[in-house]
């Protein structure tokens, strides 16, 4: 099993239940180390103290804010540890706000929230309930030197708890917003025919990182000794001059691409009511035995 990243407490008014994090999820993908063109040896990264010219241990390393260009002030490990909240080893609901009125913006981490032993039960209510009332639980917690401030809801009958980003990491972007522009109804009209036809069922695994696989088919190339193949370039795009013509035209195609898998559907449907009552039949003597 994957090894916690912080343990401690989760309070709930007079309740208290000894809890575990997990990450629930991590970006991968294909990693390539620096060589040295030369002879494609590994090169090594050092410490250099720019003062005395010479490479130092990490042990000498200490953290330092600096206050004023060139001027640090120097904070010790075991200061850090002095000054923890006590959100370092118990999380305490604060409170509980209704699910749809958390903007998906402040969600930074994920994290599986897992009950020890002792706390199986007060876990399992405080699920139930929030599944029941569509709430999501608010607390603070403080891990990595920091106090974050966390979410927790529930999943597929546990809970998962996500970091949230304060009011103030939220960049504002001056050019974001609507467009001053009027559309025409028939635009949004075609432009939801669109969507329906786009339409499908949220199904995460049937995505994939196409950039990593084409890596990885470069690296096997390069192993095998076989010509690297070159990947097809999208056409330039140029800006749209007749919006409701390519709207329709769109559309058009998106049609044409579900007739195929739409006729498939039809044919097996027509089979069906053919076969079934043949299976009944078969069914029916052993049934009046």
């Amino acid at each position: 099993m994957a090894a916690s990243v912080w343990s401690g407490y989760l309070t709930f008014g007079l309740i208290s239940m000894p809890v575990r994090l997990f990450s629930g999820a991590r970006s991968s993908g294909i990693s390539f180390h620096m060589l040295h063109r030369d002879d494609n040896v590994r090169v090594k990264q050092q410490l250099i103290c720019p003062e005395e010219n010479k490479v130092i241990d990490r042990s000498e390393i200490v953290k330092g804010y600096e206050y004023r260009k060139g001027e640090y002030v120097i904070i010790e490990p075991e200061e850090i540890k002095k000054i923890e909240p006590k959100t370092a080893k118990a999380m305490e609901i604060l409170e509980f706000v209704k699910a749809d009125e958390v903007d998906p913006i402040y969600f930074e981490s994920s994290y599986y929230l897992v009950p020890e032993e002792a706390g199986r039960r007060p876990y399992a209510l405080l699920t139930r309930a929030l599944e029941e009332t569509n709430y999501v639980a608010i607390a603070k917690l403080t891990m990595h030197n920091r106090e974050y401030t966390v979410f927790m809801r529930p999943y597929n009958g546990g809970m998962m708890l996500h970091t949230m980003y304060y009011t103030e990491e939220i960049r504002q972007v001056e050019q974001f917003g609507a467009p001053d522009v009027e559309l025409k109804e028939a635009e949004v009209k075609v432009a939801h025919q669109l969507i329906q036809a786009l339409a499908a069922k949220f199904e995460p695994e049937k995505y994939h990182d196409n950039f990593e696989e084409n890596l990885k088919k470069l690296i096997e190339a390069h192993l095998e000794h076989r010509q690297v193949p070159t990947i097809e370039k999208p056409r330039k795009m140029a800006p749209v001059v007749d919006l409701m013509a390519a709207l329709k035209e769109s559309l058009a195609q998106m049609e044409g691409k579900k007739k195929p898998a739409a006729r498939a559907e039809a044919a097996r449907g027509s089979e069906a009511p053919a076969t079934a009552p043949r299976r009944a039949a078969r069914k029916r003597p052993k049934t009046v035995a």
